[in-house]
């Protein structure tokens, strides 16, 4: 069972999928990602594209966010985000996209929104984050001070650099890689 370990919805459980087509954000990952990120959350526009139950999303939200949006292509992850959105108290402010991420981005860029934090958490071994790191990049949604956070498994390679963001830190716990980009 996930849980929410800090701020306002702290302690609260979190509703997840059921089966293996989805792998949650273990809490020692989710705690030592959060540890690395505390500066840059209070205040912060949030995108969680992949979110799956919305942990992260609601994670940073709880922390102090300004606001998340939550997207994943599974209606069954959407019915779950917005469970746990209302369980957290914080479907106010939030928003929830069903659809691939390609597409929801191109939404996105054209209600204008701007992202400071981006959370990507695709499934493993897929090599689909090269493609994902640049939509994000041509798609306009990247703040100035953009900070993407992406969860792989850690034989996925990575690029150091696509377009004006660079990797700036990498961190493993078990079978677990977080990278960090910033703009260079």
């Amino acid at each position: 069972m996930l849980r929410v370990i800090s701020g306002s919805a702290k302690g609260l459980k979190l509703s997840t999928l059921e089966g293996m087509n989805t792998r949650p954000t273990t809490d020692r990952v989710k705690e030592n990602l959060f540890n690395i990120i505390a500066s840059y959350i209070p205040g912060s526009n949030i995108l969680d594209l992949f979110a799956g139950s919305g942990s992260l999303g609601i994670e940073a939200l709880s922390r102090g966010a300004e606001s998340a949006v939550f997207c994943d292509q599974s209606e069954q992850s959407t019915e779950i985000i917005t469970r746990n959105l209302e369980h957290t108290k914080l479907m106010d402010k939030s928003e929830i996209f069903l659809g691939e991420a390609q597409i929801i981005l191109k939404k996105l860029s054209q209600l204008s929104k701007k992202f400071d934090i981006i959370f990507l958490d695709p499934p493993y071994k897929k090599e689909i984050v090269p493609g994902i790191l640049q939509n994000l990049e041509n798609s306009g949604v990247l703040d100035e001070k953009v900070l993407i956070s992406v969860e792989t498994d850690i034989e996925d390679q990575l690029p150091q650099e696509i377009g004006t963001l660079c990797v700036s830190r990498q961190q493993v716990y078990g079978k677990t890689k977080l990278t960090f980009y910033k703009r260079k």
